[in-house]
């Protein structure tokens, strides 16, 4: 939020050093020869990134695309976890590329537009949470590797310099790298072999279908890729450039569609239709809801036609909605019950899984069960109502501010189509708690300030 260079080093340095902070606290204890030797090989990568990043700024976001799948397993404390750790390197590089720009008088400030004063009272609301949390070591784990990392790549996104070519390049690899990836989990199913992830193989063992994650950990976020790549798509099919490129975008929605299919990833298709829908609206206007509602019909329709569909919903609800969404509805009532419970503060970042397992009688360290599905739930429960509020202003103007700069130019295209999947990821996040752990989320963010400070560069005066 600072406008003066000197305060905008010191907020770097204060990132630095919480960060920095928070990863000593959870660091393994006895590896301290192995922590140094990654320090330091860690800082002469970041400087020779950073060196790249200021000759090359585009390299930012083909980085962070290459790096989105890109999980290490790693030991935090006590806990193993799968870490963003070459997106990690990535954004140590743009520290280093930022502060160089500033101590050489770098004086832009505010990049993010609109988007920058609610986006900094969640981080800096998110951060307070930590100061009640009971659970302190999942809160450090939060900011650590999601809120303060993916902050700063936000502003990165938002502080490259417009470029319609690396753009259309960006949209290209997004593209390129789904399908490729909708042909790995297409070869998944068809010889019924997973990666990474032992716990999938368990349940598709004993599941009546088989899902797939391709070359991520999860089905779900294997989905909201190929999401993603299909709504950027079809905002350009929608607007008819040119009959080739129409077919072409088909095409290529019709390969990412059956690669999404074997996901088996109820949330990923809830986030598909939504964007569709808006997508439609949005460029045909409300003449198309009649057929969208017709449609939505037909696929209820073909759904109740199909047995395991049908057994779903029919059989299990009997047992109770909370069967009926596999153990979703308890989740969300018993996260809500919490927030009840706590309605101004919350009851502290990363404190979730602990409150819930009091509540319901869990018992470990870490119950899985407790785990949130819903991101909003799991905010208000965590930051209280303040925190719901400020989530909610941060959807308003994000989401808004891709339609208040719509236009037929190449940045109104580009702002349209990032506005269009950060709305499927929020819709998608109301059904998988992921919303802040996704780099596209924040990088989506950058490039709606980016292109929307482009289209009102181009209105005329």
């Amino acid at each position: 939020m600072a406008t003066r260079r000197e305060l905008r080093l010191a907020g770097l340095a204060a990132w630095l050093l919480g960060t920095t902070g928070l990863c000593l606290y959870l660091a393994p204890d006895g590896r301290t020869g192995a922590l140094v030797a990654a320090g330091a090989a860690g800082i002469v990568l970041a400087a020779a990134g950073g060196a790249l990043l200021l000759r090359r700024p585009w390299v930012l976001p083909f980085a962070t695309l290459a790096c989105v799948p890109v999980r290490i397993p790693v030991d935090v404390g006590a806990e193993d976890a799968n870490l963003l750790l070459p997106l990690y390197a990535v954004i140590a590089s743009l520290a280093v590329a930022l502060g160089w720009q500033l101590l050489r008088g770098d004086d832009r400030s505010r990049e993010l537009g609109p988007i920058a004063l609610p986006l900094a009272a969640v981080v800096a609301w998110t951060g307070l949470a930590l100061l009640w949390t009971d659970d302190l070591r999942q809160g450090a784990i939060f900011l650590a590797a999601f809120m303060l990392p993916f902050g700063l790549l936000a502003i990165g996104f938002a502080r490259l310099p417009w470029s319609r070519r690396a753009v259309l390049g960006l949209y290209g690899a997004l593209v390129a790298t789904a399908l490729a990836y909708a042909g790995v989990g297409l070869y998944q199913w068809a010889t019924r072999e997973v990666f990474w992830n032992p716990k999938l193989q368990v349940d598709n063992a004993y599941a009546p279908f088989f899902r797939v994650n391709s070359v991520f950990w999860d089905p779900s976020i294997y989905g909201r890729y190929l999401v993603v790549a299909i709504l950027a798509t079809l905002a350009l099919v929608l607007l008819a450039l040119s009959q080739r490129l129409l077919a072409a975008g088909v095409a290529a929605i019709a390969v990412m569609w059956v690669g999404l299919l074997f996901s088996f990833s109820q949330s990923s298709f809830a986030a598909l239709f939504a964007g569709t829908f808006a997508a439609a609206t949005f460029v045909w206007r409300w003449r198309l809801s009649a057929v969208l509602a017709l449609l939505a019909v037909a696929v209820v329709a073909i759904g109740f036609a199909t047995p395991q569909v049908r057994t779903k919903l029919l059989h299990e609800s009997r047992a109770g909605l909370n069967s009926a969404t596999s153990g979703r509805a308890g989740l969300v009532s018993n996260g809500l019950g919490i927030a009840a419970d706590h309605p101004v503060l919350g009851v502290g970042t990363g404190d979730f899984k602990r409150a819930y397992a009091d509540r319901t009688g869990l018992h470990g360290r870490d119950p899985k069960k407790a785990a949130s599905h819903s991101t909003p739930v799991t905010v208000v429960a965590e930051t209280g109502i303040p925190g719901l509020l400020l989530l909610a202003w941060l959807a308003f103007v994000s989401l808004g501010t891709p339609f208040h700069h719509r236009s037929s130019s190449a940045a109104g295209r580009a702002v349209l189509a990032a506005g269009l999947t950060l709305g499927a990821i929020a819709v998608h996040s109301l059904f998988y708690n992921a919303l802040f752990e996704d780099p596209m989320m924040w990088g989506l963010l950058g490039l709606i300030a980016l292109a929307a400070a482009r289209c009102a560069e181009e209105v005329p005066a």
